[in-house]
């Protein structure tokens, strides 16, 4: 779910550039030093992740992981989104320098809403966790492709059926995010819950 250099019209790279320099601008000063070795883990987490790909026709699929990001880091998930697609762009040529705006927008915006909606929904019990958890982190996914749906669409209607693809093909994957985040928020309960407990009180002090 990367976009390329040159598919988007270059006032939508311009604008999601400044939107995404804005939002990561945000994410620094909320990040704390001593949370900096887990937003280390979770970005390469990230990383790692995105980059197995399983091509399916004009377009690709593959983890995402916004949704549990956002769990795991609250406001500190967008910088490491920017971070691991950075790296990805610079290393292995996966969506492109122009459009890593666009692309952080794309899974950044959906990791921050899902970690604002865990961090309200979650309930007090393990189930309440997992549940909810396990829904938030696969919808993380379905926002993150409708947001690219729409994005494409901006390019021009060349690339209207492949923003139709692309939001179908990752309905599967929505599935396997939901059960993989529910699998790890059940183990981070038992093992070390303060890891999901997010200052995401952050969010209404502008």
């Amino acid at each position: 779910m990367h976009i390329s250099d040159g598919v988007l019209p270059i006032g939508v790279v311009i604008g999601s550039g400044i939107a995404s320099l804005a939002l990561a601008a945000w994410s620094v000063r909320r990040t704390d030093s001593e949370d900096l070795p887990k937003v280390a883990v979770v970005t390469a987490s990230f990383f790692v992740t995105s980059l197995i790909h399983v091509p399916l026709g004009p377009t690709s699929v593959h983890l995402l992981i916004p949704g549990l990001v956002g769990i795991l880091l609250g406001p500190s998930s967008f910088l490491a989104i920017l971070l691991g697609l950075l790296l990805q762009s610079l290393l292995f040529q996966f969506g492109g320098l122009t459009a890593l705006g666009a692309n952080a927008l794309m899974m950044g915006v959906p990791a921050l809403l899902c970690g604002l909606l865990f961090n309200k929904l979650r309930g007090s019990t393990q189930k309440q966790h997992v549940i909810v958890g396990g829904l938030v982190g696969g919808g993380g996914t379905l926002l993150s492709a409708a947001l690219l749906a729409l994005l494409l669409f901006s390019g021009g209607e060349d690339f209207l059926g492949v923003a139709k693809l692309a939001l179908v093909a990752h309905l599967p994957v929505f599935l396997i995010e939901g059960l993989i985040s529910a699998f790890t928020i059940s183990f981070l309960y038992r093992v070390k819950p303060e890891l999901l407990n997010q200052r995401f009180s952050a969010l209404q002090q502008g």
